[in-house]
Order: C-alpha cells, then structure tokens, then sequence
C-alpha cells in the first residue's frame, strides 16, 4: 500500500461520534465538495482515487459526505493522488489558473483545441492545419510516442502524478519545436494548474464545447462502448466532469459550440474567428 497507510475497513467518522461546531461542519461540508470537485476535474472515480492514494473508497465517500473528519496523513494521500496540493482541498480556488495576464509572442500561431473527448478536437484540428498551413499535433499520441505505451499504461504505471509530469514535459518540448501547430490537447489539461496556464501562455485557445449527450453519442460511434455498461452512471460522471472543468474550458480565446452543426460550418466559422 503507498505511503505506508493502510487501507480502511471503515471510513473515520468522527463527524458522529462527537459534537461539531457550526463552523466545523460548514468547513468539512467545504472540503468534501473540493474533493469532489477536484476528482471530477480529473475524470477520476472513487475507485481509481482509492487504488492511486492507498485511501478506502469508503473513507473517500465520507470525505465527499462531508463526514469524514479523518488524519491529515490520509487527505495528503488523496491530494498526493490527486496530484495537487495539500492546499487545494483545505481552501477554496486553490488551484483556479487565472487568465494569462502576459502572452508570450507569438502565442497566436499555436492553436490549441481544449474540450472534453467527443467535442470535435481532433476531426476540426486535422481540417484547420492544412487550411492554415502548419501540422497537426494530438498530445496524448505525443506523450504515447514518449512514453512508448499507452495512456491507460502509463496511468497504471505511474499514477495521475507520472502521467501529469509527463504531460507537462512534452508540451514544452512542442511549445520549443513548433511555433506554429494547431494542438488537440486531452481533455483533462485545465485540472493541472501550471500546464494548463502554460498553454494559456503560449497558444491561442479554443473551447470546442458540445452537450453531454452529444459527446456521450461521438464517443459511441467512434467504437468505444464502454458507456453503454451503465449508461446512467456513465452520464451522471459526464456531466460531472464538464460541470467541475467548465470555469476552466470558459478560459479560452474563443469557444466554438458544436451540437447538432456539420464540420464545415464549424471549421468555416472557426477560421474566421482566427483571422479576427
């Protein structure tokens, strides 16, 4: 088990067996939607978090309850799988990126495409570069590429942490290599605070947004099935993952709303918001 903590039979619950204050209620109240927020942001299940931290799923529920008023060894254990700081979950916007207040030149011959999976990154990325004359980069085959396996690999491997180090490093090897791409970017970039502003730093950024319904129906008829295991819980964390990334996607350049519209009049429209 990581970090020497041992799994929990039962989640600590002093929230019951003693009398809190108001204002320790309200505060376990707070981190337990930070938590949830933070996982959502992530795309991270109560199970993945559990298997990451070393932390019982059943603990993980009472935090998010609101009710496990636990060590601080094991809410470091969360944050440290999280791969955030022990900050972000006692204190409100803690890891909220503000607007670039200086671009860095040139910013504007990258373009980035940032939205969740099925919003349309990829099929408008491939049409834009050769409109605009520059190539074309997907960042997760980039980091595959580096890495020499797969996302699922190296998250098993090396964690949200391992993966998010390695994330942040070959973005900066394409932001030194191409000062001119369009880059589909993975969806979860916004939930890692200094990635997330170096992009915001370096490219012009385009929110390619869709309904949950919509991306749910793409990724269907792109052959992944696995949402059609349970369909109901499979919506319910979609519209929990846009809902917690929203503020952050709401970040970008431009936002190109893509339900029910065709790929021409998406790319049409996109490349005259560029040339704006």
């Amino acid at each position: 088990m990581p970090r020497g903590i041992a799994p929990l039979a039962t989640p600590t619950n002093h929230a019951r067996a003693m009398s809190l204050s108001a204002e320790d209620h309200a505060f376990l109240q707070a981190l337990g939607q930070r938590l949830r927020l933070l996982r959502a942001r992530r795309g991270m299940t109560r199970r993945i978090l559990s298997a990451q931290s070393g932390v019982s799923e059943r603990y993980i529920s009472a935090v998010e309850a609101g009710t496990g008023n636990g060590s601080i060894l094991l809410l470091r254990a969360l944050a440290a799988a999280l791969h955030v700081d022990l900050r972000a979950l006692l204190q409100d916007d803690a890891e909220q990126p503000a607007a670039p207040a200086a671009r860095e030149p040139g910013y504007r011959g990258r373009i980035a495409l940032i939205g969740l999976r099925g919003a349309g990154k990829s099929t408008l990325g491939r049409l834009l570069a050769p409109r605009l004359g520059v190539p074309f980069l997907e960042l997760d085959q980039e980091i595959e590429a580096e890495a020499g396996m797969g996302l699922g690999e190296i998250m098993e491997l090396h964690g949200q942490a391992g993966f998010r180090r390695l994330e942040r490093g070959v973005l900066e090897r394409l932001i030194v290599s191409h000062p001119q791409a369009v880059l589909a970017a993975g969806g979860g970039i916004v939930a890692e605070t200094r990635t997330f502003a170096r992009l915001l730093e370096t490219c012009l950024t385009v929110w390619v947004k869709a309904s949950p319904e919509e991306h749910m129906r793409r990724v269907i008829e792109q052959g992944d099935l696995r949402p059609m295991r349970d369909n109901r819980r499979s919506m319910g964390d979609l519209r929990s993952i846009l809902a917690s990334r929203e503020a952050l996607y709401a970040l970008a350049d431009i936002q190109l709303e893509t339900t029910r519209r065709d790929v021409p009049a998406l790319l049409a429209e996109l490349a005259a918001a560029l040339a704006d």
